[in-house]
């Protein structure tokens, strides 16, 4: 059974509804330092997956021509088209939440979906119960993302909770394939596909913290490019 993504998109549809239920009957106070805890949190966790990093150069390269690629195909903006129309439907049956400008809402969604979505957390999770039929990882994030659902729903609303559906897909693609591709990859290639995860962390909590707006899921390609540019590198450049 796929327990770790069936219960992790559970906890972000429930912590999304439960969240958007409460909304303004939250202390304004969690409201407003608990996603600085996990803008925190998730720069914390990036610190210590880049840590992982086997090859240093590799890794800037599959950063640097991922980011291009995402620049280039407008991932964030087709990402936050996403949260646009998640947010039309939601409010088909709910009422709209006021106070909200449209840019605001698509940069809060994107860095939350991000942090759902492209942790390195979910990812080494889901591939972990995909080799190991573990998904301690993945019930570890379940419960982190129950209660961060819940705090971004309190302004965001119930599109937070349609987050559980690209976050699933995506974790049963990694289940599924974990045992096919796990393989064909070295430990150089899982660490520096770790780190590169851990970067994007690191962009998203200091999105999520209000420090710096960067683009996280224009760098989403790079998690795509880092492990074959990984083992072209050690296998013929590094020396």
């Amino acid at each position: 059974m796929l327990i770790g993504p069936i219960a992790n998109g559970a906890a972000v549809v429930l912590g999304g509804l439960a969240g958007a239920f409460m909304g303004s009957r939250l202390p304004e106070r969690l409201r407003s330092a608990l996603p600085l805890t996990f803008g925190l949190s998730s720069i914390g966790l990036g610190i210590i997956l880049i840590g992982k990093i086997k090859s240093l150069p590799a890794v800037i390269l599959a950063l640097i021509l991922g980011a291009a690629i995402g620049e280039l195909i407008y991932f964030e903006r087709k990402i936050g088209e996403f949260g646009a129309f998640s947010k039309k439907l939601v409010e088909r049956i709910t009422p709209a939440k006021q106070g909200m400008s449209a840019e605001l809402f698509e940069e809060k969604f994107v860095a939350i979906l991000v942090l759902f979505c492209a942790s390195g957390t979910g990812i080494i999770g889901a591939m972990t119960e995909g080799m190991t039929g573990s998904p301690s990882i993945l019930l570890v994030k379940t419960i982190m993302d129950f209660f961060t659902a819940v705090i971004f729903a309190t302004s965001l609303g119930y599109a937070v909770a349609t987050i559980a559906v690209p976050q699933f897909i995506i974790q049963l693609c990694l289940v599924v394939s974990a045992g096919i591709i796990m393989p064909l990859i070295s430990p150089t290639m899982m660490g520096d596909f770790t780190a590169a995860g851990g970067l994007v962390m690191l962009a998203a909590g200091y999105r999520i913290s209000g420090i710096k707006l960067f683009p996280v899921a224009n760098m989403l390609p790079a998690l795509v490019l880092v492990m074959p540019i990984s083992y072209l590198w050690t296998s013929y450049i590094h020396f």
